[in-house]
C-alpha cells in the first residue's frame, strides 16, 4: 500500500511540475516582450504560498492540477481610449453577477482546474456598471461582464498590454506553454529511451513449443496426430542463442524467422551458443499456417473481414526479449508516434466518451487505449509502485508515463478553442489575417480582434470539459483502466 501510495505522489508531483513549468514558458516570453505580468500560480484553490517579486506575484495553491500567468490586456478595448482588460492564461477572468455559486461548482472539474480558479479569484458579487444606461443582459452581459472585470488592475501600464504585441509575439507567448510540455515530453522520453531502452526480441531463444497447430486450429492442446516442433526435436533449448543460419550470421530475430518461413521442409545447419560454447544442430522446419501480419504487427484482414493466413516453414520456437537502449536520433520519432496517437484520442473524442459512459454505466470493458483523467494516470502509477518487479523497471515506466502526460498536454493545449492556448493562437492568426487584408485593400487598421466576444465559447467549452472530466473521474474509479489486464 505504501508503495502504491508513492506511485500516486510521484504522479501528483511530476503534474504539478509540468504544469508549473507549462506556465513559465508563458511568463518567460511575457516579461521578455514587456507585458506586465500580476501573476504566477501553480494549483487552483487557496493559496498556500505566495511572495511578489517586483509586480509579480509567485504561488502555490491548494490543489496541484492546475496553473495560470495572469497578463495585463488580454482582452483589448471595445472603444478607442476605453482601457484595457487583464486576464490570463488560465480560462479566463469573468464576473458571472447571477449565479455564480452553481458555475464555480460546474467549473471544479475542467480542465486543470482553471476556470474555477479565474472565478474564484473575482471573487464577491457583480462588478461595477457604467453609469450610464441599462447594464447588457444574456451573452452581451456576460462578455460586458468580462471587460469590466479588471479595469481598475490596469492603472498607467496600457502600453504594456499582451493585445499590443505583435501577432507572432503573441503566439509566442501562448505557444510557450505548451512547447515546454513537448520539450519536457523529449527529455523524458529521452531518459526511457537512451537511459533504459526499448524491449525488443532477441535471438535468444524463449520459448520453445511441443507441436505446431495451424493458425486456423482452434485447438489448445497437442493431439495426437500433431506434428512435432523441429526446434523441439533437433534438442534446441530455451536460452540458446542464435549465431548463424548456412552459414549467414543473423543479427536479429527477424533474420532468422525469414530464413526460416523461406525454408519449408529443407534442412538448415544452425549454429547456437549455449553455455559460452557454439554448437552445429540441424533444423528443419515444417510447412504451416500462420497469420499475415504488417509492418506494425497487425493482423490483416480480406474482404470478407476474415484474418488472411499464409503457408510458410515453421520450427515452434519464440524468442526471448531484451532491453536495448536506444540512439538519441531515436527520441522525435518516438514522441512524434506519441502525438500522433493522443491526437487521434483527441479527434475521435466524442465517440470515446460515448465508449466509457458505457463502460461505466454498463457492461462495457475499458479501451486500454482511450482517455484516462489524472486519477486514472495515479491509479496506473500506484500499479506501478506496487509491482514486484526490479527498481529499474518501475522508474523506466514512471517516466514513460510522465512523458506520455506531457505529450497529452500538449496536445490538448493545442486545440483551437478557448480558453486553452490553441485558442489564444486562432485569435491571433485570425487578428494578423485581418490586418494583412486591410493592408492590402489599403483600408485602415482594424486594430486587435475583440477576443472578450468569445468569452461565452469558452464557458461552454469549460463547462464541457468539467462534465468531460467528472465521466473520466468516474469510471476510473468504478472500472479503471490496468496496464496488466
Amino acid at each position: 500500500m505504501l508503495l502504491y501510495i508513492l506511485g500516486i505522489l510521484i504522479v501528483v508531483v511530476g503534474l504539478a511540475v509540468s504544469i508549473g513549468l507549462h506556465e513559465i514558458g508563458h511568463l518567460v516570453p511575457a516579461k521578455l516582450f514587456g507585458v506586465k505580468v500580476t501573476q504566477y500560480m501553480v494549483g487552483f484553490g487557496k493559496t498556500i504560498w505566495s511572495r511578489r517579486t517586483g509586480e509579480t506575484e509567485y504561488g502555490v495553491k491548494l490543489i496541484p492540477l492546475g496553473g495560470y500567468v495572469a497578463m495585463i490586456g488580454m482582452y483589448p478595448p471595445q472603444k478607442p481610449g476605453e482601457a484595457a482588460r487583464a486576464s490570463t492564461t488560465g480560462f479566463f477572468n469573468s464576473v458571472l453577477d447571477e449565479g455564480t455559486t452553481a458555475v464555480k461548482s460546474a467549473a471544479r472539474g475542467a480542465a486543470g482546474g482553471r476556470l474555477a480558479e479565474e472565478i474564484e479569484r473575482i471573487g464577491d458579487g457583480p462588478a461595477p456598471r457604467p453609469a450610464d444606461g441599462e447594464a447588457p443582459r444574456g451573452l452581451a452581459g456576460i462578455v460586458d461582464d468580462a471587460r469590466l472585470a479588471s479595469a481598475e488592475t490596469i492603472g498607467d501600464d496600457d502600453a504594456r498590454t499582451f493585445y499590443r504585441l505583435p501577432v507572432w509575439k503573441k503566439i509566442v507567448v501562448m505557444l510557450g506553454g505548451p512547447f515546454m510540455n513537448l520539450l519536457l515530453a523529449g527529455v523524458f522520453f529521452t531518459i526511457v529511451l537512451v537511459g533504459f531502452g526499448l524491449p525488443q526480441n532477441s535471438t535468444t531463444l524463449g520459448q520453445l513449443s511441443e507441436c505446431l497447430r495451424p493458425a486456423s486450429s482452434s485447438a489448445t492442446d497437442c493431439g495426437a496426430d500433431a506434428p512435432v516442433a523441429p526446434a523441439a526435436a533437433a534438442g534446441l533449448l530455451p536460452g540458446d542463442r542464435i549465431v548463424a543460419v548456412d552459414g549467414d550470421a543473423i543479427a536479429d530475430w527477424d533474420a532468422f524467422r525469414a530464413a526460416v518461413a523461406q525454408s519449408p521442409g529443407r534442412a538448415l545447419d544452425v549454429v547456437i551458443e549455449r553455455d559460452g560454447a557454439e554448437r552445429s544442430v540441424e533444423l528443419t522446419p515444417v510447412a504451416n499456417e500462420r497469420l499475415v501480419t504488417d509492418a506494425d504487427g497487425e493482423i490483416v484482414t480480406g474482404a470478407d473481414g476474415e484474418p488472411l493466413t499464409e503457408t510458410v516453414g515453421m520450427v515452434g520456437a519464440t524468442p526471448a526479449t531484451e532491453t536495448v537502449p536506444q540512439p538519441i536520433s531515436a527520441v522525435p520519432a518516438y514522441v512524434g508516434e506519441n502525438i500522433s496517437n493522443v491526437a487521434g484520442v483527441i479527434v475521435g473524442l466524442p465517440q470515446r466518451m460515448v465508449d466509457i459512459w458505457n463502460a461505466a454505466f454498463g457492461a462495457e470493458e475499458r479501451d486500454p487505449n482511450g482517455p484516462i483523467s489524472v486519477v486514472g494516470v495515479g491509479r496506473l502509477a500506484g500499479e506501478v509502485a506496487s509491482l514486484d518487479a526490479p527498481v529499474a523497471a518501475k522508474a523506466q515506466t514512471m517516466f514513460g508515463l510522465l512523458g506520455s502526460l506531457n505529450v497529452a498536454l500538449f496536445v490538448f493545449n493545442l486545440v483551437p478553442l478557448m480558453p486553452l492556448d490553441g485558442g489564444h493562437v486562432v485569435g491571433a492568426l485570425y487578428e494578423g489575417l485581418k490586418r494583412g487584408i486591410a493592408r492590402l485593400r489599403g483600408k485602415r487598421d482594424p486594430g486587435p480582434v475583440d477576443t472578450a466576444k468569445m468569452v461565452p465559447v469558452t464557458l461552454a467549452v469549460s463547462l464541457v470539459l468539467g462534465a468531460m472530466t467528472v465521466l473520466l473521474v468516474y469510471a476510473d474509479i468504478v472500472k479503471p483502466v490496468s496496464l496488466f489486464g
